[in-house]
């Protein structure tokens, strides 16, 4: 896996529409019986509106970077592929270092307010990949090991 820094996921705009509202490519239940709307924006751009009892609870979306965020303890990945995977628990709250499914292990550091950085690091101890979640969450998929870190400091995998 090679070492990137993962910008925050965001919470976005209404897409443009040509006179008729955009329709998602799919759309695919959650963990907590949720349902994740995507659409496909671009080239790896995606964006996954989460709905339940007929309201949008949260939207995220990849431009450049995987995305992710955490929702009541149920977490959400989109990748630049447009695939939605989500899990709930399994939070660890930072700073510290933890270990993570996959045989990562994260060292989350407060940097600032709703600012956390998860430095995921491999088997050698060398950093594989970095997280920022700064005011937003943000998320990556780990050669299939998917992982959420929150502004305010929760990570949590699942594979």
């Amino acid at each position: 896996m090679r070492t990137r820094t993962l910008a925050p996921s965001r919470t976005a705009a209404p897409a443009a529409t040509t006179g008729r509202a955009a329709a998602p490519v799919r759309t695919q239940t959650l963990a907590d019986g949720s349902k994740a709307e995507i659409y496909r924006l671009g080239a790896e751009h995606y964006r996954a509106k989460i709905v339940g009892r007929g309201e949008v609870l949260a939207t995220t979306e990849t431009g450049g970077t995987d995305a992710g965020l955490d929702a009541n303890d149920m977490f959400v990945v989109l990748t630049l592929g447009g695939e939605v995977h989500s899990w709930m628990g399994g939070g660890h709250t930072g700073p510290g270092t933890f270990k993570l499914a996959g045989g990562w292990t994260a060292e989350v550091t407060k940097v600032g307010e709703l600012r956390y950085r998860a430095r995921i690091l491999g088997n050698d101890g060398s950093v594989d990949a970095t997280l920022e979640a700064n005011q937003h969450d943000a998320g990556l998929d780990a050669n299939g090991v998917y992982i959420v870190l929150s502004a305010g400091g929760v990570i949590s995998a699942h594979e």
